[in-house]
């Protein structure tokens, strides 16, 4: 009696796990809904950038005449041409990445050390530390605060200021201390019973088990500084120091790109000779701005999810 019992028991839970698992299951319908309403959220996302990329590659009575293309018409570089030959775009592209390289490299630096010693709840005022960390992510100074103290510094009109500003992001701090708090305690001791210093094991066990972090924040800081538009714009006055974005800006929006070479010069390139237009120029322009940090997405990819999942929860 109890061997039948247990049988029809164990019988009729396999088929409330099997109907469990059909109710899971998205129907076929479902599935085609998200599948189309995915593709078309990424052809809104990708067809302006093809459209742009169509138009820098053609010709400028190509695009007169088909403004919407996304097949380049009488195919042509001159507009890349015209960009490397111009002296104001190489300079400004120069200023954005040495910003970029040393901006991101000092951020990583005070970040990873912040964090870590952060990781550490039992240092002497650790609830006052992490007040001072998290204030700035609710109250900002405001923007005569912040010209005033960078004035102070001698950085405006610098292109350290592109590299100072926003040295070490509070949301990327708190990402990473909880990041190193999921390293087992057990392998800090053992380093520690080893003789090793808190900047040996921080460089020796923590960093190397740390990548996917790593690569995720300097990711954030990559991107910020080199899309950085209104730290060019507020703070540096001369043009000649502009960054990439603020150039950009110009001849997007002004049309022009007299006035930038640093004298108020005209690039010294011959129009005639390459035959672009303007929107040439501009679709060129923002090609060569966004080009150069997709390229760091499929070396970081891998990193992203897991970095982000792992300094989001504690434990």
């Amino acid at each position: 009696m109890r061997t039948g019992d247990a049988g029809s028991d164990f019988v009729e839970a396999a088929e409330v796990t099997k109907r469990r698992s059909r109710l899971d299951r998205n129907p076929l319908y479902a599935d085609i809904v998200i599948y189309v309403i995915l593709v078309l959220l990424g052809l809104i996302t990708l067809l302006p950038m093809v459209n742009v990329l169509a138009k820098s590659l053609s010709e400028s009575g190509a695009i007169s005449a088909n403004p919407l293309m996304l097949i380049p018409s009488s195919f042509t570089l001159d507009a890349y041409q015209y960009i490397f030959e111009t002296p104001v775009l190489m300079r400004s592209f120069g200023v954005t990445v040495f910003a970029t390289v040393v901006g991101t490299g000092l951020n990583l630096l005070l970040t990873t050390t912040a964090a870590y010693g952060l990781s550490k709840t039992s240092i002497p005022g650790y609830r006052l530390l992490m007040w001072i960390v998290i204030l700035p992510m609710l109250i900002g100074a405001g923007l005569i605060p912040t010209y005033l103290l960078l004035k102070s510094l001698g950085l405006i009109n610098s292109i350290w200021v592109l590299v100072f500003m926003g040295l070490v992001s509070p949301f990327n701090l708190i990402l990473m201390r909880n990041f190193f708090w999921s390293i087992p305690n057990e392998l800090e001791e053992s380093a520690r019973i080893d003789g090793a210093s808190d900047l040996k094991i921080l460089w020796h066990v923590v960093l190397p088990l740390s990548k996917p972090v790593i690569a995720t924040i300097g990711l954030f800081y990559g991107v910020g500084h080199w899309n950085d538009f209104f730290t060019g714009l507020f703070f540096i006055n001369d043009n000649s120091k502009w960054p990439l974005q603020v150039v950009l800006r110009s001849i997007i929006i002004d049309q022009s790109m007299l006035g930038m070479g640093g004298q108020g010069a005209a690039p010294t390139v011959d129009l005639q000779r390459l035959v672009v237009s303007a929107d040439n120029i501009r679709a060129a322009t923002i090609i060569f701005a966004t080009i150069p940090i997709l390229l760091a997405y499929p070396f970081l990819q891998r990193y992203f999810v897991k970095g982000i999942i792992l300094g989001a929860v504690k434990g």
